[in-house]
């Protein structure tokens, strides 16, 4: 028989009881881009992901929680700010969220401004693209790691700048589509320290032990992990984890029937990729690959999650530290025939979303209340005891926590996302059954939007668009959008550092 986490055999007896009562909690943010629910936790049965599963065992697991926007930037604005992107305007990568509110206070401010100390290593703004950190959201300045990252010199067209280490580097952002492709992939036996991932984990190791011999300041760790964003780069025994022949290709590779042509993808991101091309993507032994590299880094950011999370049992802070583990987006792996995030459908914008809150989230608790990555910010300030955030930003985030006292509980009954598309707005809406999206141009008259319907009980692959044979539906979700304010009109990129 398995035992239980040594950690957690008291929480059954603190429920209802705050595990902080005279203290200040720690915060460890565990933030892993492109990770979508491909996990053991999640009931996928080709992963191999056994700390984040352990991990989902210590806390409460949202089955149906989605970011605000399909986009690496946005989606950390959302994170840090509490606003959604529609309320700000913010829907590219160039854009930093102080152009939108200068005086914004983010969650780590809000901590910071109440005692804490907030720390950051890797990716959890967006650095790149032409955007850039907050320092102000930082105690002391974010170690900021590589995206792209390459260690045969032959995957880097020669050892030459290529097209996506100038995004994610902010050089030569004006001459990208004269640079070369880097490989969309690399296996090769080396250390995981060898990679970014690994040294944000022993970065991570070091803050933890530091923090430790603070004792009457409670710290704020927010770790951004990079992996499995493009390239898939991971030590070779993460590779061989995973058997490519047996895991699953997408069922369904075709837009959905009825939908909008504008609102699915072709291309993007992944062609900035060698040896990707459009006409190659819906090659089988590619798409094997493709999969195959996902789940490979997958297994190796886990790995990396793991020591620190071990690290954080060792040094006896579990106890007192609160945990959240994000995704910041979904990722297509071939459905609709689609690949990376930027769409409105499910696969781009369904995140995992774990949160470990000792005494207040019994262990190995899931629930179904629809979540969004902007009610991050109100919970962890609920969970600390601060005040509720207030801004100057608009605050569109609810907080989670009656839900961790009880997964049954219900604190809204759906959640909001966005994606722009051809000068449209796809404003969307996801209950625990359905998704309406409603693409217009901002500002434009009701009746002269396109729908979307889909149904996840009877159709999780989005096969057909239900939008004309359900008006009952969409009706009543059309009533449920119409609580939202019209999104606000996109600010300028700054002049040369254009988002994709």
């Amino acid at each position: 028989m398995k035992l239980p986490d040594p950690h957690l055999l008291l929480l059954p007896l603190l429920l209802g009881v705050s595990a902080f009562a005279g203290t200040r909690p720690n915060v460890l943010l565990l933030c892993v881009d492109d990770l979508k629910p491909n996990l053991g936790a999640y009931g996928d049965p080709w992963a191999q992901t056994p700390h984040l599963d352990r991990l989902a065992g210590r806390g409460m697991r949202f089955d149906l929680a989605f970011c605000n926007q399909s986009v690496c930037s946005p989606s950390r604005n959302n994170l840090l700010l509490g606003s959604r992107s529609t309320s700000l305007g913010i829907y590219g990568l160039a854009q930093n969220f102080r152009q939108a509110v200068p005086g914004a206070v983010t969650l780590t401010q809000h901590f910071i401004r109440h005692g804490w100390r907030a720390e950051a290593v890797g990716k959890i703004l967006h650095t790149g693209h032409g955007n850039r950190d907050d320092d102000a959201s930082w105690s002391v300045p974010t170690v900021v790691e590589k995206v792209v990252e390459y260690l045969d010199p032959a995957n880097s067209a020669n050892g030459r700048l290529t097209r996506e280490e100038a995004y994610f580097t902010n050089q030569r952002l004006g001459e990208i589509r004269a640079l070369p492709r880097g490989a969309a992939w690399e296996r090769l036996d080396v250390p995981d320290l060898a990679y970014a991932d690994g040294r944000i984990a022993d970065e991570g190791i070091r803050r933890l032990q530091a923090a430790a011999g603070r004792k009457d300041t409670p710290f704020f760790l927010a770790l951004g992990f990079v992996k499995p964003h493009l390239p898939f780069t991971a030590p070779s025994r993460y590779w061989d984890l995973h058997d490519p022949a047996r895991l699953p290709l997408p069922d369904f590779t075709a837009d959905p029937e009825g939908a909008p042509a504008y609102a699915g993808k072709v291309g993007g991101e992944i062609v900035n990729y060698s040896p990707l091309e459009v006409d190659h993507l819906r090659d089988e032994a590619l798409q094997r690959t493709l999969i195959h590299a996902y789940y490979a880094c997958v297994s190796y950011v886990d790995a990396q999650i793991g020591r620190v999370l071990a690290e954080l049992d060792r040094l006896d802070l579990a106890l007192n530290t609160l945990i959240v583990l994000w995704g910041d987006h979904g990722w297509h792996l071939g459905d609709h025939g689609y690949w990376t995030k930027h769409t409105n459908y499910e696969q781009a914008n369904r995140i995992p979303l774990v949160i470990v809150a000792p005494g207040v989230a019994r262990p190995g608790t899931s629930s179904r209340q629809p979540a969004e990555t902007v009610d991050i910010f109100p919970t962890l300030a609920e969970l600390a005891g601060l005040p509720r955030p207030v801004g100057p930003q608009p605050i569109d985030g609810v907080s989670l926590v009656p839900v961790l006292r009880d997964p049954v509980a219900r604190v809204r009954d759906h959640a909001y996302h966005c994606y722009p598309r051809e000068g449209r707005m796809g404003r969307a809406i996801r209950t625990e059954q359905h998704r309406l999206v409603e693409w217009k141009r901002p500002g434009a008259a009701p009746e002269t939007a396109e729908l979307e319907l889909y149904d996840y009980a009877a159709d999780p692959a989005e096969r057909r668009n239900l939008a004309a044979a359900q008006p009952e539906v969409v009706a009543k979700l059309r009533a449920i959008l119409a609580r939202h304010p019209e999104a606000r009109p996109s600010l300028s990129a700054p002049s040369g550092k254009k988002a994709r």
